[in-house]
């Protein structure tokens, strides 16, 4: 199927197209701070680092929220042919990218507040405390905000590698459909 030959009804939302390319680069880049900010010393830096990851984390959170009730109120496209096991890992992983689009956030939204480091999101509104302060607590929850975090990466690079696949292999139009722009 080529761009030009590509049905406009086969696309997903304006809305969905924008949310999913949203998250896209605000998980990639919070990861990408966070594993910088991971092994820096106490600084400056590191605090304001500190602060913006957990600020785009709640921000995340959020725009996960909006998303999975965007997805629940708007039928997405059909899917395009391909065989059973390839559907059924596509939609595993999408509902699994789902749950870690709330997990992480949630899991470090938690270790903040055990940690007893308020989350003011953007510096201006401060969030409730998600569990008590309990510095055991935030040490046991801490490894599981980034193994998390991992497993949203490598989830979303199976999803990049098989959108490419279609790309480049199948050339099936599938990337056409979550594209930005018209169709």
């Amino acid at each position: 199927m080529t761009r030009s030959s590509f049905n406009q009804s086969e696309r997903y939302s304006g809305v969905a197209i924008g949310l999913h390319w949203l998250l896209a680069l605000l998980i990639l880049g919070v990861f990408g701070v966070g594993f910088y900010m991971a092994d820096l010393p106490f600084s400056m830096t590191r605090l304001k680092l500190f602060n913006w990851h957990k600020w785009a984390g709640m921000t995340i959170l959020a725009l996960s929220i909006l998303r999975l009730l965007w997805r629940a109120t708007h039928r997405p496209p059909a899917d395009l042919p391909a065989p059973q096991w390839q559907l059924t890992v596509a939609h595993l992983t999408h509902w699994l990218m789902y749950a870690l689009f709330f997990a992480v956030p949630l899991v470090g939204w938690a270790y903040s507040s055990a940690a007893g480091f308020p989350i003011v999101w953007f510096g201006v509104l401060q969030l409730p405390d998600f569990v008590p302060k309990d510095k055991a607590l935030a040490e046991m929850i801490e490894p599981w905000h980034g193994a998390l975090a991992w497993a949203l990466i490598v989830l979303a690079g199976l999803h990049i590698a098989a959108a490419l696949k279609h790309q480049f292999i199948d050339r099936d139009g599938l990337i056409n459909r979550m594209r930005p722009g018209r169709g």
